[in-house]
């Protein structure tokens, strides 16, 4: 297993945590930014701090989404300093792969279970399109074939992306 796919894995123990009404109780809220919300769990060098906006619009309307959220996480063990991802309450298909869509750029996404990680450490380039667009989509299919689409707004990115990279530096 390489550190990448051990660090996407560790997130996906995280990210159940992100949105308030899946915040686990050793998860601390550390504040509001518009739409996106700051926490972090574990401490010293265990630290993640992370970032997350819920879906503002899925479809279509006819499939149970469950939760959906997108995160962008950071370890203050420097395992990951920006590492984005998106969390819905069902199984992604692994052959069709989700994509994250900011303005006129896509970003080609991999499907692990319930999450779908951003492809060819681009994440960088999404936390930059994230802080500057207004609005980020992704496409994705459930293993039921069903393709789902959500919207996500960017209002409070910029401030709680740095927020959370500043707590775990």
């Amino acid at each position: 297993m390489t550190l990448r796919a051990a660090i996407l894995i560790g997130l996906g123990l995280v990210a159940t945590l992100a949105v308030p009404v899946m915040a686990a109780a050793d998860s601390k809220a550390i504040g509001r930014y518009n739409d996106w919300r700051v926490y972090t769990e574990g401490e010293g060098r265990d630290l993640v701090c992370f970032a997350a906006v819920e879906a503002n619009d899925k479809a279509p309307k006819s499939v149970d989404h469950g939760e959906v959220v997108f995160y962008v996480a950071m370890w203050k063990s420097g395992a990951s300093s920006s590492q984005a991802s998106l969390r819905v309450g069902y199984t992604l298909r692994n052959d069709i792969a989700p994509a994250a869509v900011v303005g006129r750029d896509r970003f080609a996404m991999f499907a692990s279970g319930s999450e779908a990680f951003i492809k060819d450490n681009r994440d960088s380039t999404l936390i930059e399109a994230l802080k500057k667009g207004q609005e980020l989509r992704v496409e994705a299919a459930s293993v039921k074939d069903a393709r789902t689409a959500y919207h996500f707004s960017l209002k409070g990115s910029r401030e709680a992306i740095d927020k959370a990279r500043s707590l775990c530096k």
